[in-house]
């Protein structure tokens, strides 16, 4: 039994310390504790102290994938600075209250069986008992009843004494990289907070690339952001140049000027840029002439 048990115990462990660890670094970390605006604040932050071009490049054209790796990159931080003084006490909690649970539910199953001796009715009460923690099945167990077992407190005794060898094997290789490793995919730290932080609208403005603020995918009503860039982050020029138009959509949605878009040669006034049809129309850019030191700042 307890051999079984022990991939379903550790699996339990890790997925249990990447919940807890998940919820820590939304609070303790100042890039994850906010909402995603709190979080494109530090994005941005960060991309201005490296000056990496490449990297804006990135940001720009593939908001959703810069996000999931910056989330990634400080889960990934996190960890290696806190393991010692946060991880590993996690772990090393969750597999003791594990322990006590396993150990309760053997003797809460042997006290069942004391008068119909039932190894099938012994096995039943056990695995209900764990199956909000455990990931296994009365098959995976089966040899209970067929091994002719009848002292059920020996059973339980003898789960009391092999239970700790298992735990302190599972222990003994608690570490970064068996955290990292052992680990399914969907419950690791970041994938939960890029769950978190990326369920949401990632639709481009068709003029300077800004991402839709809305929290909900696929939302109704039109896309709209707080802060539009200039246009010439996203390939717009000025006509008949090849220069980058450092336009602003809120302000230029008040301007005299019109635009040609990419798909038609017709000019449409910035006034009335719904009129240009298509990706167009679902966005709401309501004029707003204050300045924007960050985007100017790049685009020099």
């Amino acid at each position: 039994i307890c051999q079984k048990l022990k991939e379903p115990i550790e699996q339990n462990v890790y997925k249990k310390t990447a919940k807890d660890l998940a919820d820590e670094i939304r609070s303790n970390c100042d890039s994850l504790n906010g909402n995603r605006s709190n979080l494109e604040k530090h994005i941005l932050t960060l991309l201005s102290e490296n000056e990496n071009f490449s990297a804006y490049l990135y940001y720009i054209n593939h908001p959703r994938d810069h996000f999931k790796d910056f989330i990634r990159d400080e889960v990934s931080q996190y960890i290696t600075d806190k393991f010692s003084v946060s991880v590993l006490p996690k772990m090393k909690e969750n597999i003791k209250l594990l322990q006590q649970k396993i150990m309760k539910a053997a003797h809460e199953s042997t006290e069942l069986v004391q008068v119909s001796r039932d190894a099938g009715l012994w096995l039943k009460s056990f695995t209900q008992q764990l199956s909000d923690v455990l990931i296994f099945s009365e098959k995976d167990l089966s040899g209970v009843k067929h091994d002719g077992v009848k002292d059920f407190n020996l059973l339980e005794d003898v789960i009391k004494k092999e239970l700790p060898a298992i735990i302190s094997d599972i222990s003994s290789r608690f570490n970064t990289k068996s955290f990292d490793e052992k680990l399914y995919y969907k419950f690791r730290p970041e994938e939960l907070l890029i769950d978190h932080f990326c369920q949401c609208c990632w639709v481009q403005c068709p003029f300077c690339g800004a991402t839709c603020t809305n929290t909900i995918e696929n939302h109704p009503g039109d896309h709209t952001v707080a802060f539009h860039r200039n246009i010439g982050l996203n390939g717009w020029f000025y006509g008949g140049t090849g220069n980058w138009s450092i336009s602003i959509c809120t302000s230029a949605v008040t301007s005299n000027r019109s635009f040609h878009s990419n798909d038609s040669k017709k000019s449409v006034p910035w006034r009335e840029y719904r009129n240009a049809g298509g990706i167009y129309t679902n966005w709401s850019i309501t004029p707003d002439l204050s300045e924007l030191p960050y985007w100017k700042w790049f685009v020099c």
